[in-house]
């Protein structure tokens, strides 16, 4: 399994202060671009959420558009900048999405079986996972309990120690999700957003992981109490690779150009 993970994408509509400073539509495209240049073709792309800025229908056709390039299929979360109704407006073919209620599906066509779980708070920047939430995932284990699994949350189930992205974190469910995860031994890794960072930990001995952004990234500052900074580090992805047998492996991946410095030959 080849299977790349990006977020928060936050498109919005041209001329906005998020289009002009972080450029992310247009990051976006090069993204797009980036993956279907890969070699060996990735089997797909999960997106953990934030994939707009403000909520609009119009920012979500401004979404489909940008995606329509891409090669292999892509399947959508929700994170707190986003708007359940309008994505499956907008993206009604997308049926995993579902006609109401929670945007919380697996995929069930790789080789490693995914699950996404909606930790949205409407008009709210934090997350939660609520009983019922959490409910459907013990349910969904419980199915296929020998069959390798990722899980996927918009919201980190963990302390970033960026101290605002942490109060506006996963703020209801956190220790029974680690309960769960803890208790089902098919769980290969676990892929958040949220904080525009890459950062790896483990929740009951399973790999945790979030992903960059495909556009703007936010600082790294430990003693900050006040706000964060917009960084302009490259735009990046995750890419989640598995061989039959082994172990989840993680690749961070720059979407930007870069130089290759030298071509070596080794034996």
């Amino acid at each position: 399994m080849i299977l790349i993970q990006i977020s928060d994408l936050h498109i919005t509509d041209p001329g906005e202060p998020v289009d002009r400073l972080a450029r992310t539509t247009e990051r976006l495209a090069i993204a797009v671009a980036r993956i279907n240049a890969m070699q060996p073709r990735p089997d797909g792309v999960i997106v953990t959420g934030d994939l707009v800025n403000e909520c609009r229908t119009s920012e979500y056709e401004r979404l489909r558009q940008t995606l329509v390039p891409l090669q292999v299929p892509v399947w959508l979360m929700v994170g707190n900048h986003d708007a359940r109704d309008d994505l499956r407006l907008v993206f009604d073919d997308h049926a995993y999405l579902g006609t109401r209620g929670f945007v919380q599906y697996t995929v069930e066509d790789l080789t490693v079986r995914l699950i996404a779980l909606d930790s949205q708070i409407p008009g709210e920047t934090a997350g939660a996972l609520c009983a019922e939430r959490l409910g459907w995932l013990e349910d969904r284990l419980a199915e296929q309990p020998d069959r390798p699994t990722m899980i996927f949350v918009h919201h980190p189930p963990f302390p970033s120690g960026i101290d605002r992205m942490d109060a506006n974190g996963l703020v209801e469910g956190r220790e029974e999700l680690a309960r769960i995860i803890g208790s089902h031994r098919q769980i290969l890794g676990i892929g958040a957003g949220h904080v525009h960072r890459p950062i790896m930990t483990a929740i009951a001995g399973v790999p945790a992981h979030t992903c960059p952004s495909t556009a703007h990234q936010l600082g790294l500052d430990l003693l900050r109490t006040d706000g964060v900074s917009i960084v302009a580090e490259p735009p990046a992805c995750l890419m989640h690779t598995r061989q039959p047998g082994a172990p989840l492996v993680t690749h961070h991946v720059y979407l930007d150009d870069y130089p290759v410095l030298a071509d070596v030959s080794m034996k």
